[in-house]
């Protein structure tokens, strides 16, 4: 994928919200369900390291995003991601359901647990494990699909100054674990 606006027509940007992530991709990729458009790969991102994620991954300004198979191995050839915080409700904005859940890691470089923190976050989105079809059906039973396998992932590198301008918000727990991380590496004696 070097074109990072694959299959989108001239002057369309991606830049999904969470809830949209999670309800106009993840469950119907979950489901087996054709996207329109399909633009997000499928990539077994554990293999890369996320600067390697050029020519992958959709690209859409400093983001990259892909689906990729939930697995609890994150470790790359030079590092792997770690988790920051508490995983995070997705809530529909028109009847505050929960639809999914979403984690962030940040990538650190070297073997864990005495890696380097870098600025690469990822924010891994997932189906709710009690997810299921809606659809009752009488006729001939369908196999249920797996909501436990796809996620969907937001990879992006911050900037140092705090202030990256990439349009994804953070939440306040978020904003604390991040500086939290920044406290840690400061107090660190080398």
């Amino acid at each position: 994928m070097a074109d990072n606006n694959v299959n989108l027509p001239p002057g369309f940007h991606f830049y999904p919200t969470d809830e949209e992530l999670v309800v106009h991709f993840l469950q119907r990729k979950a489901n087996l369900l054709p996207c329109h458009p399909d633009v997000i790969p499928d990539l077994e991102l554990y293999p890369y390291d996320p600067w390697e994620l050029h020519g992958r991954a959709l690209a859409e300004g400093k983001q990259w995003y892909y689906y990729s198979r939930r697995t609890q191995n994150r470790v790359t050839g030079n590092g792997y991601w770690m988790p920051m915080g508490m995983e995070e409700p997705v809530i529909t904005s028109s009847s505050n359901k929960r639809v999914g859940m979403k984690k962030y890691y940040v990538f650190h470089v070297g073997e864990a647990p005495d890696g380097n923190t870098t600025n690469w976050i990822m924010q891994e989105y997932r189906l709710l494990d009690s997810a299921s079809s809606s659809r009752s059906s009488r006729r001939r039973p369908q196999p249920k699909p797996d909501h436990s396998k796809w996620v969907i992932c937001r990879v992006y590198e911050r900037d140092n100054d705090d202030d990256d301008g990439d349009g994804t918000e953070l939440s306040c727990l978020d904003e604390v674990f991040l500086s939290l991380d920044d406290l840690e590496e400061i107090s660190l004696p080398n």
